[in-house]
C-alpha cells in the first residue's frame, strides 16, 4: 500500500511540473492565460484532476504488472494571444513530456550515484528513485501520443505539411471525443506503448 501511495504521489508532482511548463512555455510566447488563471504553481491542489490524479492511477496500481500514470487539469492558454498559434501550439504541447523526460533523466542520475551505495537504506532508495524515472517516462511516451487532447496530436497537427490537410480534418473532426478515444486506449492500446517506454527507461537507467 505504501509503494502504491508513493507511485501516485510521484505522478501528481509529475503531472503538475507537466502542466506548469505547458503554462511557462505559454507564457514566454506571449500567452499570460495560466499565470492570470494562478496556474503558474506548484500547489498541486490547483492542478489536481479527481479522475485523472486519482482516480485512474488508484484503478491502474491494483493491475498486476501495470504502469501507474494519469494526468493533471490542462493549464489554458489562449492560442490568439500566440504570434504563430499552430507552431505555438506544438511548443506548448511539447513542453509538457519535455519536462517529464527532464526530470527523468535527473533523476536517472540519481539513481546511478545511489547504485554506488552498500548502504541499505539508500539501496532501497535507489528503487524508489527508479520508479520515479518510469513513472515519468510513461507519462511522456503517454502524452505524446497522438490522440487528442493528448499532446502527441498538437504537436503531430503542427508538423504535418499543408499537403495532409485530409489527416488534420480528420483528426479536427475527432477532437469532440478524445476523451472516449482517450480512455479506450488507456485499458486497450498501453500494450503497444508499454515496451517503448521499457526501452527508454533501459536507456536512462541500464537495466
Amino acid at each position: 500500500m505504501a509503494l502504491i501511495v508513493f507511485e501516485i504521489i510521484i505522478l501528481i508532482f509529475s503531472a503538475v511540473i507537466h502542466e506548469v511548463s505547458h503554462g511557462f512555455m505559454a507564457e514566454k510566447l506571449g500567452d499570460p492565460t495560466a499565470r492570470l488563471a494562478g496556474r503558474l504553481t506548484l500547489n498541486p491542489l490547483k492542478h489536481l484532476d479527481p479522475f485523472g490524479s486519482i482516480l485512474l492511477p488508484l484503478m491502474l496500481s491494483l493491475i498486476p504488472g501495470g504502469i501507474v500514470f494519469g494526468w493533471a487539469k490542462p493549464v489554458p492558454y489562449n492560442p490568439y494571444n500566440l504570434k504563430n498559434p499552430e507552431k505555438g501550439a506544438a511548443l506548448i504541447a511539447a513542453a509538457g513530456p519535455l519536462s517529464n523526460l527532464s526530470i527523468a533523466a535527473v533523476l536517472s542520475i540519481v539513481f546511478h550515484l545511489l547504485n554506488l551505495s552498500t548502504n541499505n537504506v539508500l539501496i532501497a532508495a535507489q528503487g524508489l528513485v527508479g520508479l520515479a524515472v518510469i513513472i515519468n517516462i510513461a507519462l511522456a511516451v503517454f502524452n505524446l501520443v497522438p490522440i487528442p487532447p493528448l499532446d502527441g496530436a498538437k504537436v503531430m497537427m503542427a508538423v504535418l505539411p499543408d499537403s495532409a490537410g485530409n489527416v488534420k480534418s480528420f483528426f479536427e473532426e475527432r477532437n469532440p471525443y478524445g476523451w472516449i478515444l482517450l480512455l479506450a486506449f488507456i485499458f486497450i492500446g498501453m500494450p503497444f506503448i508499454s515496451p517503448l517506454i521499457s526501452f527508454i527507461a533501459k536507456i536512462f537507467l541500464g537495466v
